[in-house]
């Protein structure tokens, strides 16, 4: 948010016509643009640069799974369309972006007070940006999933048009209301219900929400561990799941202990009440697989009172290479601050560390009554009114970084802005699929080494 000679902040008069001037960068309708650049980087390419620093063995697997689907391309290609969308002309509107926000990086997850949220899910890519690239990377993967289930292609646009008509729609709300109430903003659970209309849909959204909140470390007890020699141990499930060696063990617990560090003290004393029991290497995503992953067994009041944490390597957002630089010099401050700015309440276990070789990790629970909708099975109603959700979602956690009135505008009350998104949606579809092609090919003439079905 801009901030006067004075210190104040400007009126919102002011900031919103900052926001309309900010048409002059970038205008509404131009963001409906699509033409690839003649030196437009090799997409298979990027994705290659991109796994240099990973685990080398993991890789078949995450190349395995991006060749599934254009959608399933699009999540691991995150690099590829930063990449796109740093090519254009953009606003300067800068917020504290996703980075990734395409439809399956929203879902369900608890508050600290256990209360059921639906919000945005994932934050390895966050950093400050134009608020536009979050929203033509949610409705561009609307278009996907859309011409995935076989969707017209006008309902496809209707799709790709609501995400984008909801956010402006939400910013627009938003600006008008004061700090704190935008801050405590937040979209419960329960609100989902009366968006379904059908009475069979309703059901299944009851269904989907008993099961997220069924998702705990208790739960995952059952599933994840086994007993050998009377102890607790991760089952194995290679390679997806593996034992961690005795040199991860032994960095792990080192790093655990610095990890504590970043917790607030009473969320320190909370973890202090467990015990280390056991760690695995585990694989995660499409487009993290890779990266170095783990999973930590830990034990409270006895062996029946788990918690189960995630550690996480962070790397540099994709962002990173086409924007100013970022507040943090710690990938895993910036996850975890972006993800604390973003998100309406947070895992009261998210904190950050350096690893061995200096290699930056952050923490967090693995299951905490976390949940995510069935994209693939939806009609062209319910991905409609699935898409406007997570365009709320999304003009909420914008709201709360970024300067809310100016945005609002920018965007203006007609829905010149929404047609423009839907329509770079469109084409942006048919350059995935040709991407998603490329990799198949490079696939098939041994250039990319791939495990399907992994």
């Amino acid at each position: 948010m801009a901030v006067g000679q004075n210190g104040a902040t400007p009126a919102p008069a002011d900031r919103a016509a900052q926001g309309r001037a900010a048409r002059k960068n970038a205008s509404r309708s131009s963001h409906a643009g699509w033409i690839p650049a003649a030196d437009r980087p090799d997409p298979v390419a990027i994705l290659e640069r991109q796994g240099r620093d990973r685990l080398a063995e993991l890789l078949p697997i995450r190349y395995g799974r991006m060749t599934t689907s254009p959608f399933a391309f699009l999540r691991g290609a995150a690099a590829v369309m930063a990449a796109d969308l740093a090519a254009q002309p953009h606003t300067g509107l800068t917020v504290q972006l996703c980075g990734d926000a395409h439809l399956l990086n929203f879902g369900l997850h608890a508050s600290p007070e256990r209360t059921l949220l639906f919000d945005l899910n994932d934050f390895d890519e966050t950093f400050p940006g134009p608020f536009e690239w979050d929203v033509k990377r949610l409705a561009a993967s609307v278009a996907v999933a859309a011409r995935e289930n076989g969707h017209k292609e006008a309902q496809a646009h209707d799709a790709a048009r609501a995400a984008a008509g909801a956010y402006r729609e939400a910013v627009r709300r938003l600006a008008v209301r004061g700090e704190l109430a935008v801050w405590y903003e937040r979209i419960d659970a329960e609100q989902l219900l009366p968006l379904v209309r059908s009475a069979r849909r309703r059901a299944r959204v009851e269904s989907n929400l008993t099961r997220a909140r069924r998702r705990t470390s208790l739960h995952a007890l059952g599933r994840l561990t086994e007993t050998v020699d009377g102890r607790r141990r991760i089952v194995q499930d290679p390679p997806l799941l593996e034992p961690a060696g005795v040199t991860d063990m032994a960095s792990l617990r080192k790093i655990f202990s610095d990890y504590r560090s970043t917790l607030s003290e009473e969320r320190r004393l909370l973890l202090d009440r467990y015990r280390f029991v056991d760690a695995a290497r585990k694989v995660v995503g499409v487009g993290s697989v890779g990266t170095r992953c783990f999973i930590v067994l830990l034990a409270g009041r006895d062996a029946d009172d788990p918690l189960f944490l995630q550690i996480k390597e962070a790397g540099k957002s994709v962002l990173e290479e086409h924007l100013p630089s970022g507040p943090y010099v710690h990938p895993g401050h910036r996850v975890v601050a972006g993800q604390r700015l973003l998100q309406a309440a947070s895992d009261i276990f998210l904190g950050w560390m350096t690893g061995p070789q200096g290699r930056a990790y952050y923490w967090r629970q693995l299951r905490d009554m976390k949940g995510s909708a069935d994209v693939a099975g939806m009609n062209p109603r319910d991905l409609r009114t699935y898409a406007r959700l997570c365009g709320n979602a999304l003009a909420r956690a914008h709201a709360r970084s970024g300067d809310r009135v100016a945005i609002a505008g920018y965007l203006g009350g007609a829905d010149t802005f929404e047609r423009a998104v839907a329509d770079f949606a469109l084409r942006y579809v048919d350059q995935n699929a040709a991407d998603h092609a490329a990799l198949g090919a490079a696939v098939v003439a041994g250039v990319i080494p791939a495990a399907p079905g992994v």
